[in-house]
């Protein structure tokens, strides 16, 4: 038999060889406590001693226990359960272990909900949990409390929640009422509420694997009662509890350590990332930049920063300091004449209706300076059209037309997928259907998600789209798609056009077609707009490396993990 010192010394061993692994890995501290209580269930965490009772001894103890609260009308009389059976067993335990039904050495009180009325937030009559809702750290957190109380739960009881999760556990220090998402497990003879809460985790996956239902998921007492648990002699248990909280507490640390780091190098980036976009110092700038490619490896080993240097580069383009500026490229004035006369040709042709000038842009709502040779304009003065979608019922007949949703425009992308169809037939058709470089704009959706947008870059006339999408035709002559597309998803943008302009309205958010004809635009010379659209194309390309580097690392190290936690 392994000696004390000897079994501390290879469980700490084995901690210690992956705590680097654990730490690195996204879901390393995670995998290390599902090793620590893996390793306390096998009988692998602490040493056994050969003078301790036996745990068929303390089931003989629970059991005499037991008939004792029956005989004084403390608890009601249990249900036989049947015994373990051999093929039942999932591993060996060590001498002194016994397999049993979690029924065997807990007593099981199956919630109760009160009828509202005699439930409040008062703090009138005992504290009310009604399930997974009202868990704190350890202890639940009292919400309501319950003056006529059904079910209770005592001091020392771990709370399970049974319904809508199932699995998760709590430990009451109180006495309380128990609504009908929880279970309450007392422990019988000396065993530890702690023991009993650490081994439920550990077993959480196999009382969730028993739970039925449609609407919600939940267990009955039978599945709870039989569920097959290892228990330990008494002091054993005492031994366990003790050296899972000490290395518990460890994790925690761990995880503290982690969340530090990551929070210190999104702090940093973010800093870096403000200097780059707020100074117009050319020194400071180019400071910034060389701050970030002097630690770019260590920045950009977090998503998050990632994502921020995706919204930074859009911002720097739509600002004119992604590429630098050439004098010789004809002003952005001169586009603008040359839309208007474009504008006018179409009217005289009688493609398009003439439309009513818009109001200038005022100097307050000029967002931020812009470089010689751009100009800030309204989005419907380069335009050439803005039609919201059909509204006609769609079905899955995938033999007729595409219908693009609000779903399919995922950070600034158009997704082909999840398409509902519609019939060619439509009056709609063939004036909504979609051309390549058309930009399609959410109107309505969550606050958060109203205004995402995205250049379609499909056949002509293949698709349509939904009525709460708006499409923004443009003149393809004087501006980019890409450029476009690119301003409507830049930071300032969503901030300083949208946000301001929403309404909400019966918990959806909406933003219609007139408020975004009036959005202001930065509109640099064309030639430049290429050279935007490419180097930020470029620079786009370089975040999805970055991107699938740090996928590509997070599964080598969960790879790793599985390989050496087992």
């Amino acid at each position: 038999m392994m000696g004390n010192r000897e079994c501390e010394s290879s469980v700490a061993e084995l901690l210690e060889r992956h705590f680097e692994v654990a730490f690195s890995a996204p879901e390393g501290v995670k995998k290390l406590r599902e090793l620590i209580l893996t390793l306390a269930m096998k009988g692998k965490l602490v040493p056994q001693d050969p003078n301790d009772p036996p745990a068929s001894e303390l089931l003989k103890e629970i059991e005499a226990e037991k008939q004792r609260l029956v005989k004084e009308g403390k608890i009601k009389t249990p249900k036989a359960l049947p015994p373990v059976r051999a093929d039942e067993v999932p591993y060996a335990l060590p001498s002194g272990w016994a397999w049993v039904r979690l029924g065997d050495f807990v007593y099981l009180e199956m919630g109760q909900s009160p009828a509202s009325q005699y439930y409040n937030q008062s703090g009138d009559g005992l504290p009310f949990f009604q399930g997974k809702a009202d868990f704190g750290v350890l202890y639940p957190t009292p919400r309501y409390w319950c003056t006529q109380p059904k079910k209770y739960a005592f001091p020392g009881d771990v709370l399970l929640s049974v319904r809508a999760p199932v699995g998760p556990t709590n430990i009451s220090n109180i006495k309380c009422c128990i609504g009908r998402g929880l279970a309450a497990l007392r422990p019988i003879m000396g065993v530890r509420s702690l023991f009993v809460n650490y081994f439920m985790m550990r077993f959480r996956r196999s009382l969730e694997m028993l739970a039925t239902g449609t609407t919600f998921t939940a267990v009955t007492k039978k599945d709870i009662e039989n569920l097959i648990i290892p228990l330990p002699p008494l002091f054993e248990q005492q031994r366990i509890v003790a050296r899972i909280d000490e290395l518990m507490a460890r994790c925690d640390a761990l995880e503290t350590l982690r969340a530090e780091r990551e929070e210190k190098r999104i702090a940093v980036h973010a800093a870096a990332i403000k200097q780059l976009l707020d100074t117009q110092d050319v020194e400071a700038s180019a400071k910034a930049w060389r701050f970030i490619s002097w630690n770019f490896g260590e920045l950009y080993a977090v998503k998050e920063n990632v994502a921020e240097l995706r919204k930074a580069i859009l911002q720097l383009a739509v600002m004119g300091k992604l590429v630098p500026q050439d004098p010789n490229d004809p002003p952005a004035s001169e586009l603008l004449k040359e839309v208007e006369a474009e504008k006018q040709r179409l009217v005289n042709e009688g493609k398009i209706k003439k439309k009513k000038p818009l109001p200038p842009i005022n100097p307050d709502e000029v967002p931020y300076e812009l470089p010689t040779g751009w100009e800030w304009v309204r989005l419907g003065e380069i335009v050439k059209s803005m039609d919201y979608g059909t509204s006609q019922k769609t079905c899955d007949d995938q033999a007729l037309i595409p219908v693009y949703r609000m779903g399919n425009i995922v950070g600034g992308q158009i997704i082909d997928e999840c398409f509902k169809y519609i019939s060619p037939d439509i009056e709609d058709l063939p004036r909504l259907y979609l051309k390549r470089n058309d930009i399609l704009f959410n109107r309505t959706n969550s606050y958060e998600l109203v205004g995402k947008s995205a250049l379609y870059k499909g056949s002509d006339d293949y698709a349509t789209f939904a009525s709460y999408l708006i499409r923004v035709g443009l003149f393809e002559n004087q501006t980019n798609p890409e450029y476009i597309s690119m301003v409507m998803n830049a930071p300032y943008f969503r901030s300083s056009q949208i946000e301001p302009e929403i309404v909400q309205q019966c918990g959806q958010a909406n933003f219609n077609g007139t408020k975004l004809s009036i959005c202001s635009i930065p509109l640099p010379p064309m030639q430049e707009q290429l050279k935007i659209v490419a180097k930020a194309d470029r620079l786009m390309t370089l975040c999805d490396q970055l991107q699938s580097s740090i996928n590509a690392k997070a599964a080598k190290q969960a790879e790793l993990l599985g390989a050496v936690m087992v």
